[in-house]
């Protein structure tokens, strides 16, 4: 479905560790927002960030590759600076949302009713959403306006949960609100995990959401937004 308006928002998080004693690390995944803002912003499409807070959202990893020449030619660091606040957008200007990880979303997004609403309101429009890692996770509760929540019957890739325990990240999981898959699952999705995909980089597409569990395959996501918008 092409939209008059070729905008895609992406949605990130403001939260900078998870708020125990060792802060662990809760920022943005920057390889998982800059490589899809390159692709959306090199196929012509304006690109909005928008946050819980607004203004500036932080990144963990270093700018290699495609995320450093989005940084220094595509005005990468002006958008993620400069966010807009939820009450600021209107969801009919967008034809997809975008929600990356890392760990940040499922502290800030995941629970910001504005954010939730916004997302809702953009798919039922017929719009499209992506998501990479632990941005599922930041979707999971989005409820439509029929009462029942967006994931449901829809096979979904996130960060899983054999992953998520075996890492020191966050603590095996438990410095976490909810795992992803589990999240997914207990509101009516069909997680995918490297048990259900036979590859562990694929991305999956069900009823206009695209996803992956991991960084690699973050640019792809987009790239097949953008075939689903055609």
């Amino acid at each position: 479905m092409q939209f008059l308006r070729k905008k895609v928002l992406i949605i990130a998080s403001n939260m900078i560790d998870m708020g125990d004693a060792e802060k662990h690390d809760a920022r943005n995944n920057l390889w998982e927002v800059a490589p899809p803002y390159h692709i959306f912003v090199s196929h012509g499409f304006e690109v909005d960030f928008v946050s819980p807070n607004g203004g500036k959202v932080e990144f963990m990893m270093d700018p290699l590759g495609i995320s450093s020449y989005t940084i220094k030619y595509e005005g990468f660091m002006d958008k993620a600076n400069n966010t807009f606040t939820p009450r600021t957008i209107e969801p009919s200007n967008y034809w997809g949302v975008y929600i990356g990880g890392d760990y940040g979303p499922l502290f800030d997004v995941a629970n910001n009713k504005e954010l939730q609403s916004i997302i809702a309101k953009i798919y039922e429009s017929g719009g499209i959403l992506g998501g990479g890692g632990h941005g599922a996770g930041a979707f999971a509760n989005v409820v439509l306006s029929t009462g029942e929540f967006l994931v449901k019957g829809k096979k979904i890739a996130g960060f899983p949960n054999s992953t998520e325990k075996s890492k020191s990240w966050a603590k095996q999981g438990s410095l976490l609100p909810f795992l992803v898959e589990s999240q997914l699952n207990k509101n009516g999705a069909i997680a995918q995990n490297k048990h259900t995909l036979k590859d562990k980089h694929e991305v999956v597409i069900d009823q206009r959401i695209v996803s992956t569990m991991f960084l690699p395959s973050a640019a792809i996501v987009a790239k097949e937004m953008i075939i689903l918008n055609k």
